[in-house]
């Protein structure tokens, strides 16, 4: 009447674990790299190298190893309106800086100089040492430019070291405005700001550390998963490499048909 076999009724129900197997070791695999990263990057980065694994069956297994992680509530509060972030339509044209501070197991204070790219979510640079000042800045702004163009502007808090003559004089002469946000804005940071979070929470928070240069190495490994491994949904799914690689090709394809 159901045009069941007899094989498929007698047949003793097989564990999800014997089923799932492969799916749940590649699942271990992903987030014991990365106990942060939650169900949307994982079937992300599944979904490209196993495309035939269906989104539901990954999160079924996913929420069976009990990975989900907690959301926190939303806070409640008053209706504003929302001004959009101005996304720059192509790369070294506005880029995000900002100051991070942490501290090594020992208890010494360190800081971290982080650069992004406003266009693709590109990490340009990220300094680390125990004090940065403006001239300082201007080091790493100089070795920067022997690798890449500078950006046309340069958004940024108002921090003594962005401040600083010596900064804004150099600057000035290399042709970069500097953008300062309004006080106790920090959306009108958004992307190093959202950037700061998951390098706090898959670096700084992850480790103890016991010296500069193991900060460094951690920093430099995780800069190149973010720029060229990590998916994003800004920006489609893809890297910031591919994203920048992409636009790169289309610019080319769209000047020879001109």
């Amino acid at each position: 009447m159901v045009d069941l076999s007899k094989s498929a009724w007698y047949a003793p129900p097989l564990d999800w674990t014997v089923r799932d197997a492969e799916l749940i070791a590649a699942l271990a695999r992903l987030v014991e790299q990365k106990p942060t990263r939650g169900f949307g990057k994982c079937c992300q980065l599944l979904e490209k190298t196993h495309p035939h694994w269906n989104p539901k069956r990954i999160y079924r297994v996913y929420c069976a190893m009990k990975l989900n992680l907690r959301r926190a509530a939303k806070r409640r509060l008053p209706k504003r309106e929302r001004v959009p972030l101005y996304v720059p339509e192509h790369p070294d044209t506005v880029w995000s800086a900002d100051f991070m501070l942490d501290a090594l197991a020992c208890g010494r204070s360190f800081r971290t100089f982080n650069i992004t790219d406003d266009f693709n979510r590109e990490i340009i640079h990220i300094e680390v040492d125990t004090s940065i000042t403006s001239q300082r800045l201007v080091r790493i702004f100089e070795r920067i430019r022997q690798e890449r163009p500078l950006p046309q502007v340069l958004r940024t808090d108002n921090g003594p070291e962005f401040l600083g003559e010596v900064f804004v004089e150099w600057a000035k002469q290399a042709g970069m405005a500097i953008q300062y946000i309004q006080p106790g804005k920090p959306n009108q940071n958004a992307y190093i700001e959202r950037f700061n979070r998951t390098y706090r929470e898959e670096v700084l928070d992850q480790y103890l550390f016991a010296r500069l240069d193991d900060v460094r190495e951690a920093t430099w490994r995780f800069l190149i998963d973010y720029n060229e491994h990590r998916p994003h949904d800004a920006l489609g799914g893809m890297t910031p490499a591919e994203f920048r690689n992409h636009h790169e090709a289309r610019s080319s394809t769209f000047e020879l048909s001109a």
